[in-house]
């Protein structure tokens, strides 16, 4: 699939939250640099946090997570170059993030 050299976009209420550059694919895993806009700000903790707790060992911690992670599909919306996805998952740490998602 040629995923590679795409760009696709995280946004929110507040605007651009940032850039995906995708240089690898590991279907159904994309990753790449990501580029923060001027809305990251605004949910940087909030991923940050998701992924404290999708590292950590044990299942207690998956309820947690999925709160945190609803509370960022609340918030963010992914979009392909063709445009919205219906649902996504999104990690995102320093310049790199990587996302699997379901057209809708």
């Amino acid at each position: 699939m040629g995923f590679e050299g795409e760009s696709w976009y995280v946004s929110s209420a507040e605007g651009r939250v940032g850039e995906i550059a995708v240089d690898d694919s590991d279907f159904p895993w994309l990753a790449g640099r990501f580029v923060a806009g001027p809305a990251f700000t605004a949910v940087r903790d909030l991923f940050a946090r998701e992924l404290a707790l999708a590292q950590r060992d044990g299942e207690r911690h998956w309820q947690e997570w999925e709160t945190v992670y609803d509370e960022i599909r609340r918030r963010v919306s992914l979009s392909s170059p063709d445009g919205p996805v219906a649902d996504f998952l999104l990690h995102i740490e320093g310049d790199r993030a990587w996302f699997r998602w379901i057209d809708g």
